[in-house]
């Protein structure tokens, strides 16, 4: 019998990104959905099989090493949920995903983010930073839209700034330290523009507000598929690498608060549902921020559970919509309704993530917002407290509307079937986590960063005080439904001015900038027509120059620059005329004058720059 604990570490990156180079030699039959579940599990399976404290890397000059497997709690515990949602997300994809390239971004996509999760060092982990940002795009553009195309590039240029700002505030940390290693970041070691260069780059792809206008305007064009794997990786190794190198920083706390209340606000006024969600996905990782900055043990084990309850949920609510869309082909709530008869499991499986998300008791998000909340209270950070709580309220109001104008308000017109097995054992699997997590924390506990102490997320007070904000906000919701009702309108984001100041910046290029190159290129074709007019008779020429200067000098003073107005006529009638041959004497004459002049100038200036 094989012991499997004896088995070597392998970095799990490197069996996805293998396994997306097979893709394209299996067809589309069912090779490739057995292959691809067979992938699945090994991934899970050696991400269950890394022990803490392993490492796996090598030598790429003398005393330089890239670091591909560096793992402790916090790496384990985020490579575990990367792969667990990894697998259901291919198992909800096999049967609706046609094309192999899809496929290949998505594993791709899924192996560069464990392989960010598990490096040990800051190149390694740029290296795979940028390999997420690329596969990823695959994902918007499969869909194979205009706007799909048009969001995909807002989208790649947005990840190469945030790259470009990474790279060089790594750069400048290595110079100023000497050092590589993923760690917290000091402003006096790594000097401040290292230091905001690393937090702008990280903050690009945590969505920090206003570097966050890419993931509502991407997510929702993506394919239904590819937008599971979306909502999962790129803002959850951003939160990651922002608790390795920026623990504690209380500015960063208050951006997460920040992030909490924006996003909520606008996912109210969505009517698209996915584009609800993604807003949502800002407003959540709020919290995962919040928690990082704060930077305490609980702050950091709150901010750490969050990410991985809202993996779970996030996932399944993308999962939820993507079969609505997959069933019905509608993707606004103004066309949606009637559909928990028609599509009861994945209305089931839907409630579960809504109240999950919402905070509700008994679901997984409850746990980990409770968490967050009480580091703050508990660090004198009130106000950050209070915009965390006004979330949760701004959330819970935005899943009632979502749940209702989906499956229960009534349409009589809609047609629509269950989704596919795959999909739905998928959203099943990911639904009863939500749950098993909520009635049972403890289940998460074991596997935070840090120690769980005096904390009690079903103390009798707050169990309480959450009921009573819960119940006045579903009171609250069928109060303003006609206010909360969906409309078709459109939302302007911070985005907006970004795409005006884009506009005015090709407008000057293409205006004014155009204007002063036809100018230049105009005088220059003047100057070009003027020395070609003077070689073809240089006498004649100069002559006709002399007339044009004298008849100008001498009409203020005197009449008779008549004769030379009536030379310069004379003259043009006969330009260029018989160019007249000049003499061997005259030309060697002209030729001594020229290099003497020469000389002289050489002489007099040249030996000044000695």
């Amino acid at each position: 019998m094989i012991d499997i604990s004896s088995i070597p570490n392998v970095p799990p990156a490197l069996i996805y990104l293998a396994g997306a180079a097979l893709i394209p030699l299996l067809g589309k039959g069912k090779g490739r959905k057995i292959y691809l579940i067979v992938l699945a599990a090994l991934g899970l399976i050696s991400v269950a099989l890394i022990k803490p404290q392993t490492t796996w890397g090598f030598t790429v000059l003398p005393g330089f090493e890239l670091t591909f497997l560096h793992a402790d709690s916090l790496s384990l515990i985020m490579g575990y949920i990367f792969a667990l949602i990894g697998g259901a997300a291919i198992l909800y994809s096999v049967n609706i995903v046609k094309e192999s390239g899809e496929f290949v971004c998505g594993l791709l996509y899924l192996g560069s983010a464990l392989g960010v999760v598990f490096a040990g060092d800051f190149f390694t982990l740029y290296i795979f930073w940028e390999i997420m940002a690329f596969s990823s795009l695959g994902l918007i553009w499969y869909s194979r839209t205009e706007r799909a195309t048009n969001a995909g590039m807002r989208y790649i240029l947005f990840h190469l700034f945030g790259g470009c700002a990474l790279l060089g505030g790594i750069l400048i940390h290595y110079m100023n330290t000497g050092s590589v290693l993923v760690a917290s970041i000091n402003i006096n070691e790594a000097g401040i523009l290292g230091y905001l260069l690393m937090l702008i780059g990280i903050g690009v792809n945590v969505a920090f507000i206003p570097l966050h206008t890419w993931l509502p305007d991407s997510y929702p064009k993506a394919t239904i598929a590819g937008a599971v794997f979306l909502s999962v990786y790129t803002t959850k190794t951003g939160v990651y690498v922002l608790a390795r190198t920026f623990p504690g920083v209380e500015a960063v706390a208050y951006i997460g608060g920040a992030m909490c209340l924006y996003g909520v606000v606008f996912a109210l006024m969505q009517n698209d549902v996915r584009k609800l969600l993604s807003y949502h996905i800002v407003s959540q990782v709020g919290y995962m921020v919040a928690g990082i900055g704060i930077g305490t043990y609980i702050g950091i084990n709150g901010g750490i559970a969050h990410v991985f309850n809202h993996i779970l949920y996030k996932a399944l609510l993308f999962m939820c919509m993507g079969a609505v869309i997959y069933a019905t082909g509608r993707n606004n709530l103004t066309e949606l309704g009637g559909l928990a008869k028609k599509m009861p499991v994945t209305m089931i499986t839907c409630v579960i993530a809504a109240l999950s998300i919402s905070g509700v008791m008994g679901f997984n998000g409850y746990i980990s917002k409770s968490m967050v909340i009480q580091a703050a209270e508990l660090d004198g950070m009130h106000i950050l407290a209070l915009a965390l709580i006004m979330g949760s309220v701004g959330t819970f109001l935005s899943f009632l509307k979502l749940t209702y104008f989906t499956f229960f308000k009534r349409n009589d017109e809609i047609k629509a079937k269950e989704a596919p097995l795959p999909m739905l054992i998928a959203m099943s699997v990911t639904a009863f986590l939500c749950v098993a997590i909520g009635v049972y924390p403890k289940l998460l506990y074991g596997i935070l960063p840090y120690e769980v102490v005096h904390f009690h997320p079903y103390a009798l007070g707050h169990t309480i005080g959450t009921l009573e904000l819960l119940i006045m906000t579903a009171f609250m919701f069928f109060i303003m439904k006609i206010v909360l009702t969906p409309h078709e309108r459109i939302t302007y984001d911070i985005d907006h001015l970004y795409r005006k100041a884009g506009r005015g910046f090709i407008w000057f290029c293409e205006q004014p900038l155009v204007t002063v190159a036809n100018f230049i290129d105009k005088g220059l074709l003047r100057i070009a027509d003027s020395f070609v007019w003077f070689s073809r008779n240089p006498t004649a020429a100069s002559r006709i120059m002399v007339a044009m200067v004298g008849a100008v000098v001498m009409r203020p003073f005197n009449p008779a620059y008549m004769r030379y107005e009536r030379d310069l006529e004379e003259l043009k009638k006969v330009y260029p005329g018989e160019v007249p041959r000049v003499a061997i004497g005259t030309g060697v004459l002209l030729a001594l004058v020229f290099f003497t002049l020469y000389l002289i100038i050489y002489l007099t200036h040249g030996l000044l720059w000695l």
